[in-house]
């Protein structure tokens, strides 16, 4: 999955919250295509798994070019992140979603200041082969009827069918096998699936969140898109940037949040706008005390903020860019804490 790595670095680096290592201050903030130089100290990431391999790839270029910096990136998950953050173990907690106010409670309690930054977005599309033409689009309710806990053992769409017009859906299901092949438990696109489409209606209906448990899954979205496109009336979902480079062999299906609502196709603009409903933001919260006190955590949030630098990181991992015009938001937030240029 595209957001299922975990742990590229081992937390070795880490310093105690008492040490508050220093580190020292290179040239300038950096460039995509410059990174700065003559940083050097170490640096704690931890969060989210859908946002390391963003984290991840920044602090690999950022530590080409400065080997006396120590980056470790670590992805349990955001809230086992935020637990950290908040107790002081961590300078920089990666999150797909904003932090809570009990997690927020934590931090202040432990007198920690985090700065929340926006740094992408991230976009999942449900995705069918491109020979079935039967379907123009799919609720929430829809997709809880077909891939949901309460849907274990449907072989057809029309098995879905009772239970999405008891959720106040219209929709017509085909008389058709379902053939399911989406991300497994261990991928962060899993996680933001359940989180976004499935969560809500499962809790409403006194069931765990979580797809059923009886359809191919895997951690690969080229093994996912082999599935989807070789059986004519499959369904699945992978990284909304996964999905656009393969549309010659899969097809989109537009979503609709509420039964039988507007119906959004996924694009780069309706993701970064949110009105694609399977869509969220991609933070970094920055401990603002470990940014004062340790360069090398200051040099770090100023390449990741610097020009061209997250757009790169983005052709590589399959989210969508911020519009410069969020990108400048981010970068001032960062100059309101203190910071940056």
């Amino acid at each position: 999955g595209t957001g299922g790595t975990t742990g590229a670095e081992s937390p070795a680096a880490q310093p105690t919250a008492a040490e508050g290592t220093e580190g020292t201050q290179g040239g300038g903030t950096g460039t995509a295509a410059n990174p700065p130089t003559g940083l050097s100290g170490s640096v704690f990431v931890t969060g989210s798994s859908t946002v390391e391999p963003i984290s991840s790839e920044i602090a690999e270029r950022l530590r080409e070019q400065n080997p006396g910096l120590e980056i470790a990136v670590e992805g349990p998950g955001t809230g086992d992140g935020f637990e950290k953050f908040c107790n002081g173990e961590a300078d920089i907690s990666d999150a797909s979603r904003p932090i809570q106010d009990e997690e927020r409670a934590t931090c202040q309690a432990n007198g920690i200041e985090p700065i929340e930054l926006k740094v992408a977005i991230d976009g999942l599309s449900v995705i069918t082969s491109t020979q079935n033409d039967q379907l123009a689009c799919l609720s929430f309710a829809d997709l809880y009827a077909l891939v949901g806990p309460e849907s274990i053992g449907f072989t057809n769409w029309s098995d879905a069918q009772p239970l999405a017009s008891e959720l106040g859906s219209s929709t017509q299901m085909p008389d058709a096998e379902l053939s399911i092949t989406a991300p497994g438990e261990e991928s962060g696109t899993y996680d933001s699936f359940v989180e976004i489409v499935l969560q809500d209606i499962a809790e409403q209906r006194g069931q765990e969140p979580a797809a059923r448990a009886d359809y191919n899954s895997s951690p690969n979205d080229n093994v996912i898109v082999q599935g989807i496109s070789g059986s004519p009336t499959s369904l699945g979902w992978v990284g909304f940037a996964f999905a656009a480079e393969n549309q010659e062999q899969i097809r989109q299906i537009p979503v609709a949040a509420e039964p039988n609502g507007e119906c959004v196709e996924p694009t780069p603009e309706t993701i970064a706008s949110g009105e694609y409903p399977i869509s969220r933001p991609l933070f970094i919260y920055v401990d603002k005390a470990k940014a004062q006190n340790n360069a090398a955590v200051r040099g770090f949030v100023d390449y990741y903020l610097g020009e061209g630098v997250i757009a790169a990181v983005l052709e590589e991992v399959p989210y969508v860019d911020l519009t410069e015009e969020e990108l400048d938001r981010t970068r001032q937030a960062w100059r309101d804490a203190g910071f940056g240029e």
